[in-house]
């Protein structure tokens, strides 16, 4: 009765929790690297470092460089976090997807590794 109960929850309820395991992890990765509010910020300048502008031209022209610049920075950096973001979930992707297809034959591989064991 408990090895019934266990290959009907294995082949059933536990394989549907990690196919929905998958939009969790994906969540979980978003969440990890703040996505949103990287892409919200993704033209914002580098750490607030912002230069005012003065009264004069040359002051004016020298704080749109300053500001133009940080925004550069901060575009720059934000990119890279983004694509180790979306490295990261693909590789929790393949993860998941190779869980998923290995999820049906774990509980054949104890036998298996015992007979292997056995016959060594």
């Amino acid at each position: 009765m408990l090895v019934t109960a266990f290959f009907s929850w294995w082949y059933g309820a536990g394989w549907e929790k990690v196919m929905a395991s998958f939009g969790t992890r994906q969540t979980a990765v978003m969440e990890l690297f703040s996505v949103t509010q990287l892409l919200r910020t993704l033209f914002a300048p580098w750490r607030r470092i912002i230069t005012y502008p003065g009264a004069s031209l040359a002051e004016r022209m020298h704080a749109w460089g300053d500001n133009t610049f940080s925004r550069m920075i901060g575009f720059v950096v934000r990119l890279f976090v983004l694509f180790a973001a979306g490295c990261t979930m693909l590789v929790v992707a393949a993860i998941t997807v190779a869980q998923i297809v290995v999820w049906p034959l774990l509980p054949f591989a104890v036998p298996g590794c015992l007979i292997a064991g056995l016959a060594i």
